[in-house]
């Protein structure tokens, strides 16, 4: 699959650029800078290429395949407009997908491992968990394969889309003018990743920020109030293997609790606690 070729080929690269800032952090501007949630990270990922070499996209993998075998359209990527148009209707797409998995708890056990360093940095970008397979987020990307866009050039789309937000995971780089009317920026993203109660579910763009403002989920930030982030109720440990699956235990733990089948259905599918 491209993501995974994309992750191993560029992996090195961002590994080495949250090595720099985590050195800029502790010996340039004194601050602290957490090494283990590093290693942390480094493991997820290394973790995540395995299991994407071993099970490949899974369930979405399988969906997308039979409805590009059943698309109304063809839609040639040699025209000028092919690419910018994919762009955006991906990034579209993206922006639902994101908003869903933070309101569905399904989708929400896989995403909530991006969510669940305690800092705001490059290595953070990376931690994305082992089961996107199994929660199958990515056939919200189906309909631009159903309307006639290849299939190849839909997930060469996300992946573009997933390498532009590396750079937003960093507290460094500050506002960025008029850019932030349209594109999405660190300054955006801090708010994403913050766990303040008013800046929970905010800010869901990928490349673009105007499907927030569009459909009512923009929080800019306000300098009076200090960002913390993590999950609202902080992962107190490094090992990459419980940082993956921490969540999909509490959703099993408490749709083994439930009182009966529409609660349990409730528990998988509704939102987050």
């Amino acid at each position: 699959m491209p993501q995974a070729r994309v992750l191993l080929l560029v992996l090195p690269l961002f590994v080495l650029a949250a090595a720099l800032e985590g050195g800029y952090l502790s010996l340039v501007a004194r601050r602290s800078y957490d090494w283990r949630a590093y290693f942390a990270s480094l493991g997820d990922a290394l973790g995540r290429l395995f299991i994407n070499r071993v099970v490949g996209f899974g369930l979405a993998g399988a969906i997308l395949a039979v409805v590009a075998q059943r698309r109304v359209g063809d839609i040639s990527m040699h025209h000028w407009w092919s690419w910018p148009a994919l762009v955006v209707a991906q990034d579209f797409c993206y922006y639902w997908l994101h908003r869903a998995d933070h309101r569905v708890r399904w989708l929400w056990a896989t995403h909530a491992v991006h969510h669940s360093s305690n800092a705001y940095n490059f290595s953070a970008a990376y931690r994305l968990g082992w089961t996107s397979g199994v929660s199958g987020g990515a056939i919200f990307f189906a309909p631009l394969v159903w309307i006639g866009f290849p299939l190849q050039a839909v997930l060469v789309a996300v992946s573009l889309n997933l390498l532009y937000q590396f750079w937003l995971h960093t507290e460094l780089i500050p506002r960025l003018g008029p850019l932030e009317w349209v594109f999405n920026t660190p300054a955006h993203h801090r708010v994403h990743h913050a766990s303040n109660p008013e800046y929970i579910d905010r800010n869901f763009g990928g490349v673009l920020i105007v499907f927030d403002r569009l459909f009512g989920t923009f929080a800019a930030t306000r300098e009076e109030v200090t960002l913390r982030y993590g999950l609202t109720k902080p992962v107190q440990t490094y090992n990459p293997a419980r940082i993956a699956f921490h969540e999909w235990a509490n959703l099993g733990r408490d749709v083994v609790r439930a009182p009966s089948l529409s609660a349990a259905l409730r528990t998988l599918f509704g939102h987050p606690p």
